[in-house]
């Protein structure tokens, strides 16, 4: 994978461009430890978590929560498929 330095969109112009950095949030149960699921998920699919960029949010009664990962991609088939992944997680209700 390039170091985040040598990723250029191909065209500046349009907002989702690949590759790139983009952002990941999963929602489900705060029983099930999300947060080293999400970072599994991502990196079985070949792509590099920014360890630092891992933020992890519970509902307000901590019955569920919400992790947003940043990470590296270099397709739109890449980041779909990371959606997919996160989808099928027995424990994972929701993406954005």
């Amino acid at each position: 994978m390039n170091d985040l330095g040598e990723l250029h969109p191909q065209n500046p112009r349009q907002g989702f461009q690949f590759p790139g950095v983009f952002e990941i949030t999963a929602m489900g149960s705060a029983r099930e430890r999300l947060e080293h699921e999400v970072v599994r998920i991502i990196t079985e699919a070949g792509l590099a978590v920014l360890a630092e960029a891992v933020r992890v949010r519970p509902s307000r009664e901590g019955n569920y929560v919400s992790v947003t990962a940043s990470f590296t991609c270099p397709s739109r088939a890449k980041y779909d498929e990371v959606h997919a992944a996160l989808r099928a997680h027995p424990h994972i209700r929701w993406t954005l």
